[in-house]
């Protein structure tokens, strides 16, 4: 297949060997298969899906009753993978890999269709650089799922833009519904969708078609929508939208200005500009108006405008391939390999970074190591704040032998993340019947001050009535030991002094 060059004619022969797709596909699976498992880290965010995943199915319908309504899909899928796989890094992560391959897949087509092959090319080898998908490409979250049911249905629009069949209205319906369900935010790429077809100046039959289309998939979404807004408490920790969290947005917005003002259309359809701009822009806009009336503002919730991002990236580099093609015809066709090695050495430091434990907040299984490590059997264990519960609920094993004092009512039972603990009287005096506990917590520079009464009750017990003896923070956790001190009269405990 040939590229023609749109303002001279030159033909620039675009690479060969099977459908191109295939390129990006494969490039971006070496991209997170590298440094998959991040030396073996696991973070908060993550420690959900793990903990989740590992609950049979009832119990995972009950926890959704409660809270995570909106991840329900995907914590279901995650635990079919892990009960056939079984529990793992790479189970946690790899669904993330394969979807944004199959992202890279599908803008590689659309921009082959819309613009020729070089943009087509170079929109599927960028997706997987950009920073932000970089970040979720290995990612145990639900968020390169949705971002390549984006790419999936966006790929549908464009080609019943130039054939319509009606099995192809119902896909597209069923892959809207689908990343609905995996995070019904992603509906806002239906706002994209339609700002494309005004662009296009679709005919009265297609927008018919698309309505129906879109309002059965809205309907199949909106019984989670209606149910998951008695959970909002979950997502009350988004603070407000400030200008300064629309810096990054707004530069990525300029750079997909200029990627459309480059493009150069086809006559007689829609043009990457008329995909890519409103896939970027109508999703961030209708995320910032959203948050204006409640704070909801988080760039994973719109990662899929990333891919309208790419198709613009792709469309600039295929026009300078056919800028350069009628005087250097074998130089152009080095443009897009030497962008993409640029790109890869500029990102380098960055890509490293987030292959490193050290990129998340923290590391759950580092903190399990060290319980595992630290403690005696028949020793009591805390948690400040309770969520921290997820190092035991990940790493079982590493807390065998302990006894969560301060634990009611575990998460299974209760259909939540971090379980029930008691009232803090009750907590108080189960410090003091204790004689050696485990405190886990965030490290100095994560932990945020103790607010729930609870976690008052622990620190105040601790400092009355013990010393610590212990303490390690790594990466991000904080775990130590605490000893009894002796009552006035007794002798103190051969080791009660602080450990390096």
């Amino acid at each position: 297949m040939e590229v023609r060059a749109r303002l001279t004619g030159v033909p620039v022969r675009a690479p060969r060997g099977g459908p191109l797709w295939v390129v990006p596909v494969l490039w971006t699976v070496g991209l997170g298969l590298w440094g998959l498992s991040r030396e073996h880290s696991v973070w908060r965010d993550e420690a959900a899906t793990w903990q989740v995943a590992r609950r049979s199915t009832a119990d995972i319908w009950h926890l959704l009753e409660q809270v995570d309504a909106v991840h329900g899909l995907y914590y279901l899928l995650m635990h079919a993978l892990f009960t056939c796989f079984g529990p793992g890094t790479t189970t946690l992560r790899l669904p993330s890999v394969l979807a944004v391959a199959v992202a890279a897949g599908c803008v590689t087509v659309i921009g082959q269709r819309l613009a020729g092959n070089w943009a087509g090319l170079g929109a599927g080898m960028a997706l997987g650089l950009l920073p932000a998908v970089q970040f979720h490409l290995q990612e145990g979250r639900p968020y390169a799922l949705v971002m390549a049911g984006a790419a999936v249905s966006t790929l549908l629009l464009v080609v019943l833009l130039e054939r319509p069949a009606p099995w192809r209205w119902a896909a597209y319906g069923v892959t809207v519904l689908l990343c609905g369900l995996l995070n019904w935010l992603a509906l806002l790429v239906l706002v994209a969708h339609a700002v494309t077809l005004c662009w296009t100046r679709a005919g009265r039959g297609t927008w018919v078609r698309w309505a129906l289309a879109s309002g059965a998939a809205l309907a199949g979404t909106a019984p989670l929508i209606l149910f998951s807004r008695g959970q909002s408490e979950q997502i009350s920790w988004i603070p407000p939208l400030t200008w300064h969290m629309l810096i990054g947005p707004a530069i990525l917005l300029a750079i997909g200005t200029l990627g459309a003002l480059l493009d150069r259309p086809l006559p007689g359809g829609p043009s990457v500009a008329s995909v890519g701009l409103p896939l970027l822009a109508a999703p961030l806009l209708a995320l910032t108006g959203m948050s204006l009336l409640k704070p909801l503002f988080l760039d994973r919730y719109i990662l899929f405008g990333q891919l309208g991002l790419t198709l613009l990236i792709g469309t600039a580099l295929g026009r300078a391939v056919d800028a350069t093609a009628p005087r250097c015809p074998r130089a152009s066709r080095l443009i897009l390999p030497l962008a993409l090695l640029s790109a890869l050495g500029a990102l380098l430091p960055y890509s490293l970074a987030k292959r490193s434990p050290e990129s998340r907040v923290d590391d759950v299984l580092s903190a399990a190591d060290r319980v595992h490590h630290l403690k005696h059997p028949g020793d009591a264990v805390l948690f400040i704040p309770a969520a921290r519960r997820d190092t035991a609920l990940v790493s079982p094993d590493a807390f065998t032998g302990l006894r969560d004092i301060a634990l009611a009512e575990t998460p299974v039972t209760s259909g939540t993340l971090k379980g029930v603990e008691a009232e803090p009287s009750r907590i108080r005096a189960a410090v003091l019947r204790s004689d050696r506990i485990l405190l886990v917590t965030d490290a100095p520079g994560v932990a945020k001050r103790d607010s729930a009464r609870r976690d008052k009750a622990k620190r105040a017990a601790l400092r009355s009535h013990f010393t610590p003896v212990a303490d390690e923070t790594v990466r991000g956790r904080r775990v130590t030991v605490y000893e009894r001190r002796p009552e006035p009269g007794q002798a103190p405990s051969p080791s009660g002094r602080l450990q390096p």
